[in-house]
């Protein structure tokens, strides 16, 4: 857990604002289970003082659903007086918020190791523990996530459906799109421009864009990191920086997993390779072939058999089991192999020394730090299990479903409750208070009669 020193905090903050006169607020941020920015914002004369004594915020915040609805899940919040935590900045994302109409500055805060066992109710710490240990097996993984999103119409429908944007290039509302075409790049040049410099400011490390499958759907890459609590972090704030950005050029932003039935689904695919203590690859050791070597299959092995009780962490919403359908180039089925897309665990071409596996199932609406949570402790799991992946899949894997895999949020959170590896990585605690809150927001999400259940039965 996180351990910072207050003093040499509170000099980087007075260095920072030194540097930086015309800063008047600070918004000191976390990200909860549903990757929901949580947090408060602060007058400059309080900024470095806040540096030295941490931020409070009750628990509760980090388990609360979608709507911003405490269900009381595992006792934490209304049973237990709601009781606050202290968060401690991390000096590493103090940076500038390009966006904000007057100079303000943000930084990530965490629970530090004084709160006790309440630290591993927050994502990022549950992740550093799953790294730590890792890490402590002499494994360091190194990871890089892509994020897919549209660009939408701010406004929507009379029947409240989103819409695609009006394109700033040809004044039209986009119908079509051409994948990974260049036109589409330099029709959305300006907001993409601006969300390329702001990310700079902010020392996310991403580096490519394409377009993608649909009208305003665009993907960002980041590179590649030797920690996958910062890749994590740079996940989260990309999503932030994207959000903000767009809404300042007119847009929404969306990570819905599937906004548009007809449409291409937006997938959060990690790229992870690992690296022993002398920064080698083992991914590359003994390497057979394209699909790697033998610690690489294991490490396949591990993801699958944790695959269908991690669903709840990579498709967390009702919505987000729409991606999964027949020929969409979502993964519809456990499979691995090499350079094909309709894979689950993709293993890309590429010199060798740079073996990895890409895992393609989580959707963009997934919280950065417990997917990756739950795609290192399956690929721990299989290592020190020496698991068998099986055959590796060749042409189309994604013609059919595999019956065993969750379709429904249902289903996933049933199978979510039987996990049998998960627990020993993220705790049994955390495991019962997630499952808990999902499954109050899922029977939040039922209580409500939709227009459809009038147009079939009143």
């Amino acid at each position: 857990m996180l351990t910072i020193n207050p003093k040499a905090a509170r000099l980087h903050a007075e260095a920072f604002l030194k540097d930086h006169p015309d800063v008047q607020y600070l918004d000191a941020f976390m990200f909860d289970m549903n990757c929901i920015v949580r947090g408060k914002r602060y007058p400059r004369a309080d900024i470095a003082h806040l540096f030295e004594i941490g931020v409070l915020l009750p628990y509760s915040a980090m388990v609360l659903d979608v709507t911003g609805t405490s269900s009381d899940a595992g006792g934490i919040g209304f049973s237990d007086g709601d009781p606050d935590g202290t968060l401690r900045p991390l000096t590493g994302t103090l940076a500038m918020v390009p966006w904000a109409d007057v100079p303000t500055a943000q930084v990530v805060v965490s629970y530090d190791d004084s709160n006790g066992e309440d630290a591993l109710l927050e994502p990022r710490n549950i992740l550093a523990q799953i790294e730590a240990k890792l890490n402590a097996d002499g494994l360091y993984p190194e990871t890089a996530l892509e994020l897919e999103f549209y660009l939408l119409d701010s406004s929507r429908t009379p029947e409240r459906f989103p819409q695609a944007p009006i394109s700033p290039g040809t004044g039209e509302r986009d119908k079509t799109t051409q994948v990974y075409g260049m036109a589409e790049l330099d029709h959305y040049g300006e907001v993409l421009r601006e969300i390329e410099d702001a990310c700079h400011v902010q020392n996310i490390p991403a580096y490519t864009a394409s377009a993608e499958y649909a009208p305003g759907q665009f993907e960002i890459n980041l590179k590649h990191c030797r920690s996958a609590v910062d890749a994590a972090d740079h996940a989260a704030l990309l999503k932030r920086v994207v959000s903000n950005v767009a809404h300042k050029h007119g847009f929404r932003a969306s990570f819905m997993a599937k906004p548009f039935l007809e449409l291409a689904g937006n997938g959060l695919h990690v790229h992870v390779s690992v690296l022993d203590d002398k920064g080698h690859n083992i991914f590359a050791d003994g390497d057979d072939g394209k699909l790697g070597n033998q610690l690489l299959a294991n490490a396949v092995g591990g993801m699958q058999a944790a695959l269908f009780e991690s669903m709840a962490f990579y498709a967390p919403n009702v919505n987000s089991y729409r991606r999964f359908k027949p020929n969409t180039y979502v993964p519809v089925t456990p499979s691995w192999g090499a350079n094909n897309r309709s894979l689950a665990f993709r293993v890309p071409t590429g010199d060798s020394t740079s073996r990895r596996i890409e895992h393609r199932i989580a959707g963009a609406d997934a919280n950065p730090y417990l997917t990756l949570a739950a795609i290192l402790a399956g690929l721990h799991h299989g290592i020190k299990n020496k698991l068998d992946p099986g055959k590796p899949g060749t042409g189309n894997t994604g013609e059919v479903c595999d019956p065993n895999m969750p379709c429904t949020l249902d289903q996933a959170l049933a199978k979510f409750k039987q996990s049998e590896i998960l627990p020993a990585y993220f705790g049994t605690r955390y495991m019962d208070v997630y499952g808990l809150t999902k499954q109050a927001e899922l029977d939040a999400f039922r209580d409500y009669i939709s227009g459809r259940e009038y147009d079939w039965y009143l």
